[in-house]
C-alpha cells in the first residue's frame, strides 16, 4: 500500500513540474515583445529609382542599387519579387551586418517592349515591414533609325 502512495505522490510531483516548465500565451507576448523591442534591421537604399533612360528594343541592361542596414539586427532578404518576368533581381544570400553595405543587382531585359517601362521590386525581408517596394527601375525603349 505504501508503495501504491508513493508512486501516486511521484506521478503528481512529476505532473505539476511539468505543467510549470511550458510556456503560457503571456509568458510567449512578453518574450515577443522583448525581443521586438530591441529594433529590426531597416534597409535604406542610396538611391531607390533608377532611370536606364532611352534604350533599344532587346537591349539588356543591367544596374547595382546600393543599400545599407540601418537597424539594429542582421538584415536577411529571404526574397526579391519584380513586377515583371523581364526583370532579375540578384540580391546577397548571407545576413548583412548592422551598418553594412550591399548591391541588389537587377538585370532588364527589353525584348518584346516598347515605350516607357516602369518595374517595381519588392524585398521580403525580415525588417519592421516584411514585405516592401524597395526599388524602381524606369526605362524608354525607341526604336532604332
Amino acid at each position: 500500500m505504501k508503495t501504491f502512495f508513493y508512486t501516486l505522490a511521484c506521478c503528481v510531483m512529476l505532473a505539476a513540474c511539468q505543467s510549470n516548465t511550458k510556456s503560457t500565451p503571456a509568458t510567449e507576448g512578453t518574450a515577443a515583445t522583448a525581443d521586438t523591442a530591441k529594433g529590426f534591421p531597416t534597409m535604406t537604399f542610396e538611391n531607390p529609382e533608377h532611370d536606364f533612360g532611352n534604350i533599344t528594343p532587346g537591349q539588356v541592361v543591367e544596374y547595382n542599387f546600393k543599400f545599407a542596414n540601418n537597424g539594429t539586427k542582421d538584415l536577411i532578404i529571404e526574397d526579391v519579387v519584380t513586377s515583371c518576368g523581364c526583370t532579375v533581381p540578384e540580391w546577397p544570400k548571407r545576413p548583412i551586418k548592422p551598418g553594412e553595405t550591399e548591391y541588389l543587382k537587377v538585370r532588364f531585359d527589353s525584348k518584346g517592349k516598347a515605350g516607357y517601362q516602369e518595374k517595381d521590386i519588392t524585398i521580403k525581408a525580415n525588417t519592421e515591414e516584411p514585405l516592401f517596394q524597395g526599388a524602381k527601375i524606369t526605362a524608354t525603349i525607341v526604336a532604332e533609325n
